[in-house]
């Protein structure tokens, strides 16, 4: 269970106060919050301090205050495809029960500090589960060219590389070393006309 003195002045921690502990009581308001640090994965996450929309509904039920709640999250990250940059914008839904005592609660369970309660906790692991794993900056990206590191979408349709096996390479310097030999002898047969000619 999860439970430590809690600072009233801090952004996520919310009062309960004018909820009271009446079951069915319920409160609804709408807050603009900063995002916490360090909520990203790999290659996505939320800036720090960016504004986070809350729609939040508090409910007194009988073992504590049920939390419901949804919040638009901008995120900026680069593209896994392109490597480009690109923002974005999530909405995640979160629901959490805090428990008025530790008596009712489980290990994992929340708890209030008196009328006290920390959302952040909750928020994150709900932008975590909705963070893409390979954000892309849009559907339809191509990507980079595997053989020059090119993003496709500025080289065009047109771009391709002639890729030759390893195992034929040998073959390739064969065929370009007989096309310059053919080049030499077509070379000395015009100077020997031209020679000819000149006589």
């Amino acid at each position: 269970m999860t439970t430590r003195s809690l600072d009233p002045r801090a952004p996520w921690v919310i009062s309960t106060h004018d909820l009271g502990r009446r079951p069915g009581s319920m409160r609804k308001f709408t807050r603009t919050l900063p995002a916490p640090a360090d909520l990203a994965i790999d290659m996505i996450g939320v800036p720090k301090d960016a504004d986070v929309e809350l729609d939040i509904r508090l409910e007194a039920v009988m073992e504590g205050v049920l939390v419901t709640g949804t919040a638009s999250v901008p995120l900026s990250g680069e593209c896994a495809r392109c490597l480009e940059p690109l923002t974005s914008r999530i909405e995640v839904g979160f629901q959490e029960l805090f428990f008025y005592s530790a008596e009712d609660a489980a290990e994992d369970d929340s708890l209030l500090d008196g009328v006290l309660l920390d959302l952040e906790p909750t928020f994150r692991d709900a932008v975590v589960l909705a963070l893409p794993l390979s954000p892309v900056c849009q559907e339809d990206c191509p990507g980079l060219c595997v053989e020059c590191g090119v993003r496709l979408a500025e080289a065009g349709p047109d771009h391709r590389h002639d890729v030759i096996d390893a195992r034929w390479a040998a073959l390739r310097d064969l065929v370009r070393d007989d096309e310059q030999d053919q080049h030499d002898e077509q070379d000395r047969q015009d100077r020997q006309i031209n020679d000819d000619q000149e006589g």
